[in-house]
């Protein structure tokens, strides 16, 4: 049974910072390439980060220069540091392979607010 858990969400103020961490079981984490997604309130579920198993990363534009993907795969681990946060940065986040093929994890809340 493939698991994504998903932590480190919260309430930060605009210009802040958090990191995001997805604890990966049931697969052979280092065998995938990894994604983060975001599901803002009324809105569908899309990709911002993507982390090949080379450790290529790449990035949806509003994103762009201000998170950064990363992964650990002796932990199975996913990570996803993010700067300069915006209140358009607002919504559940969470990890899957990419493409999101497997059962979605309860995710983490996001909110950007003053």
């Amino acid at each position: 049974q493939v698991q994504f858990v998903e932590s480190g969400g919260g309430s930060v103020q605009p210009g802040g910072s958090l990191t995001l961490s997805c604890e990966v079981s049931g697969i052979i984490f280092s065998l995938y390439a990894m994604g983060w997604f975001r599901q803002a309130p009324g809105k569908e579920r899309v990709m911002v980060a993507s982390i090949l198993t080379t450790g290529s990363a790449d990035y949806a534009e509003p994103v762009k220069g201000r998170f950064t993907i990363s992964r650990d795969d002796a932990k199975s681990r996913m990570y996803l540091q993010m700067d300069s946060l915006t209140p358009e940065d607002t919504a559940v986040y969470y990890c899957n392979v990419f493409g999101g093929s497997y059962d979605w994890g309860k995710g983490t809340q996001v909110i950007v607010s003053s």
